[in-house]
């Protein structure tokens, strides 16, 4: 199957992404959601390890859908200003902001849900393997960060806006060290 959006789907995102301005939080998770339902994960072709389809990217926001064919985690990144909202179409993906002081908590979303970030947040996503999702940026991102531990000191790491996080090894298991209570 061919994930790009049809013609007609072309004009109806464009509609969904007009704003006078960037969106906040909440308004990217409601036009994620609004996005979602012009595809057709049955029309969706499994194979390989997956891929993100821009779907549309203006001036003030930007939308991607994601295909996790296999499970994905992105480890601690930021989006450099950019707050997003996610919108679940299939399976399950768990975010996790960076915390400090206090234990993590990765939430659990499941099809037909959402949830939003700001934009000077440090968060990493997981997402099992077959999870869909769509994921509005606003402004779009220009950059990413990626986080990790060397040498004992959180280290940020600049990213192109267009290339995946990889996972955050270190910190991940500074964050979570064993016999530690699984995140909720």
């Amino acid at each position: 199957m061919d994930t790009k959006p049809t013609e007609l789907d072309q004009s109806r995102l464009r509609a969904i992404a007009v704003s006078d301005g960037p969106l906040a939080p909440h308004e990217c998770a409601d036009r994620a959601r609004r996005a979602a339902a012009l595809i057709d994960p049955a029309r969706l072709d499994p194979a390989g390890s997956g891929e993100a389809v821009l779907l549309w990217r203006d001036e003030h926001s930007e939308a991607w859908l994601n295909l996790w064919w296999q499970p994905r985690d992105t480890g601690y990144h930021d989006h450099n200003g950019s707050c997003v909202g996610v919108y679940v179409i299939a399976g399950r993906a768990w975010n996790e902001g960076l915390t400090v002081g206090t234990p993590p908590v990765a939430r659990e979303y499941g099809p037909g849900e959402t949830f939003w970030f700001p934009g000077d947040g440090i968060h990493r996503m997981d997402h099992e393997a077959g999870a869909v999702t769509i994921h509005v940026y606003s402004p779009p991102i220009q950059s990413i960060g990626h986080y990790d531990l060397r040498d004992g000191q959180l280290r940020r790491t600049p990213g192109l806006h267009d290339q995946p996080s990889p996972p955050s090894a270190a910190l991940y298991e500074a964050m979570h060290p064993p016999g530690a209570a699984a995140p909720s």
